[in-house]
């Protein structure tokens, strides 16, 4: 399960990841290097990578998948990069990294073959002939004399990783630390995807009751690991465990396409180019999800009825035009009036209009007013309407800023 996990997350650095069942990874990187430059520094973003995920491992670099794991398991870290240098650092390793059964380990070392470079000066024919072709083969194949084929590891469509703890836990700030470690691993699995999330779920196993579930929904698709972690932190802050926390699971269910961006040369941090998207999922985690939202127009020519909530960041285009005002007053103010002209901070100048709305008889909220953008002594500018229903009158409805 770890190993699978791993797999997952180590497609961020290679389109081909290869398991070695139950013991280990191996990684065609040579595809990569034109993105990452040399394969040491490869090697150490895996490697630091790794240790942020809580891992030891031991890695190296070959020509030919077997020669590298078979100089990570001598301890062989330095990077070796033609076939002459490979045959020369395996001589020296000792036969036992090769994996070869102890039956045969035993018989060679009868003869004084005890490392990788007695094994190379042994006579082809003859080693075949007393330990099988297999042995020769497996030599041929560490060596690049012979094609070495894997199996591509397929990540899952769905992301799903569970953390048991070492012992019960009752803060949510000690559920954050192993938390930590399934969201890098789902970031590197997003990564190999390029794709982002718009939903994670949280789990939280505890002995003797019911799990504890969390959803966070984001704005728009993520893979960043701190903006996924300083949400999760937030929404797990408003959580009151009902009993110890024995295990962790973090849940990715349908990823979505996460297209690059391209930033201007000269952007700084805060400028328009800033995506609006965290600050919103930050808001939802704090605030609750129902509390933060869009807004949208519909097809509706009364001002009050021209809109209606809608998630964060849908578009809609003005379903009717004139000039309207940002803010709008709910419900609309009744106004004085001296002769004809309503009054606002004193006698009102009608700039514009009138402009007549009529409707909602089918919905029972039917209006007849005619409308006017209007200017009053000290240049405040106002929308203001004369309803021609009894009783009549003028009323503020909005203000332009």
């Amino acid at each position: 399960m770890a190993l699978d996990g791993l797999a997952g997350w180590a497609g961020q650095f290679t389109s081909w990841v290869s398991q070695v069942p139950g013991l280990g990874l191996l990684l065609e990187v040579g595809g990569s290097l034109g993105l990452f430059g040399d394969p040491g520094e490869v090697q150490a973003q895996v490697r630091r990578g790794l240790s942020d995920l809580g891992y030891r491992a031991a890695l190296a670099v070959a020509p030919t998948p077997l020669g590298a794991w078979w100089l990570a398991r001598g301890g062989e870290g330095e990077p070796v990069l033609d076939r002459q240098a490979l045959a020369q650092r395996l001589a020296r390793l000792p036969l036992a990294v090769t994996g070869l059964p102890a039956e045969q380990q035993s018989t060679l070392a009868g003869v004084g073959v005890r490392s990788i470079g007695d094994l190379l000066r042994l006579p082809r024919p003859g080693l075949a002939c007393r330990l099988g072709a297999e042995v020769v083969e497996l030599v041929d194949r560490a060596l690049g004399r012979l094609p070495d084929p894997r199996d591509r590891y397929v990540p899952p469509p769905v992301f799903v990783a569970r953390l048991a703890l070492p012992a019960g836990v009752v803060e949510v700030e000690a559920v954050l630390f192993p938390l930590r470690r399934l969201i890098l691993e789902l970031t590197g699995y997003l990564q190999a995807l390029g794709g982002g999330v718009e939903r994670v779920l949280v789990g939280l196993d505890h002995p003797r009751s019911p799990p504890t579930r969390v959803t966070v929904r984001l704005a728009g698709p993520s893979r960043d690991e701190r903006h996924l972690q300083l949400l999760l932190r937030e929404r797990l802050q408003r959580v009151a465990l009902p009993a110890p926390v024995e295990a962790v699971s973090l849940k990715a269910g349908r990823i979505a396409r996460l297209d690059a961006v391209s930033r201007d040369l000269f952007e700084g941090q805060g400028s328009p180019g800033e995506r609006w998207e965290p600050l919103v999922d930050r808001l939802r985690a704090r605030l609750g999800q129902e509390a933060v939202y869009g807004l949208a127009l519909v097809p509706d020519h009364r001002p009050e009825r021209a809109w209606c909530p809608a998630p964060a960041g849908v578009t809609s285009s003005p379903p009717c035009s004139g000039h309207r005002p940002l803010w709008l007053i709910d419900p609309p103010t009744a106004l004085q009036a001296q002769g004809d002209r309503p009054c606002w901070g004193g006698l009102l100048t009608l700039a514009e209009g009138p402009e007549r709305i009529e409707g909602g008889w089918w919905d029972g909220a039917d209006v007849s007013r005619d409308y006017y953008v209007a200017q009053n002594p000290a240049g405040e500018r106002c929308w203001v309407f004369r309803d021609l229903r009894p009783p009549r009158g003028w009323f503020l409805h909005g203000v332009f800023g």
